[in-house]
């Protein structure tokens, strides 16, 4: 039986019954699982299987698995500093989870593991607590300057110290959030007409019309492919920006 709700696709549901007991908790293969799993599969596929032949000259995979790369760590010292150059393989981590998680989800039959708030914020505290760890590593108690301003008058500091802390700690919970609602929104859109168009594909002589919206559901899903690239861009991009707290004191 088909699903009726554009909601139910975000349903975690069991998949098997209980593996093992953690703390006393069943555990079992869920279809976030399963989609979490072939985002690892396919994450490793796509960054050792181009190399796995030493050729002179690259072939088509091993030349998108360079450039990709080469794109996140443009990116990344563009927006932190040369410096930065230590937290490629976090930053591209980040980046290769959303990007196959948002494409993954465009396939019928996997979880969107991207559509859920709590993975996308459990990504977003790691960069905080990162940006945290190597800000106190490297400059001390003195970090805590990042949370006020250079110029800001002394009888101001005790107003403009906790916004500053609030504002800081906002940052993965505006990520997950951004992240959160982009998947959402589209999955339901692209439920809504797939189901409007199959609808209209088996009612009679309004049937001849079905071809507007099968195009308009194509149209939507290029939108999504577009919308799943530009989140994880966004995502790698804020959190490089984020990143450059723990190596600059501004």
């Amino acid at each position: 039986m088909g699903m009726h709700s554009p909601i139910e696709q975000f349903v975690v549901h069991d998949m098997t019954g209980p593996l093992f007991e953690l703390a006393g908790h069943p555990i079992t293969f869920s279809n976030f699982a399963l989609g979490a799993v072939l985002m690892v599969v396919f994450g490793l596929a796509f960054l050792f299987l181009p190399f796995r032949s030493r050729s002179v000259i690259p072939g088509r995979w091993q030349v998108l698995a360079e450039k990709t790369v080469g794109l996140v760590e443009d990116t990344l010292v563009e927006a932190a500093g040369p410096d930065s150059r230590k937290f490629l393989p976090f930053i591209f981590s980040i980046f290769l989870f959303i990007l196959l998680g948002n494409f993954l989800g465009l396939v019928p039959g996997i979880y969107t593991v991207t559509s859920q708030f709590v993975t996308n914020l459990l990504l977003a505290l790691s960069v905080i607590f990162t940006v945290l760890f190597f800000g106190f590593k490297k400059f001390g108690f003195h970090f805590f300057h990042l949370f006020v301003p250079s110029g800001v008058p002394g009888f101001l500091v005790p107003i403009i110290f906790p916004i500053e802390v609030v504002s800081f700690f906002i940052r993965p919970f505006s990520l997950s959030l951004r992240l959160f609602a982009n998947m959402l929104a589209g999955h339901i859109l692209l439920k809504v007409f797939a189901g409007m168009t199959a609808a209209i594909a088996t009612s009679g002589w309004i049937a001849t019309v079905g071809i507007l919206p099968l195009v308009l559901n194509i149209f939507i899903v290029g939108f999504e492919v577009f919308v799943a690239l530009l989140q994880a861009y966004i995502f790698m991009i804020l959190s490089s920006v984020y990143l450059r707290d723990s190596l600059e004191m501004h």
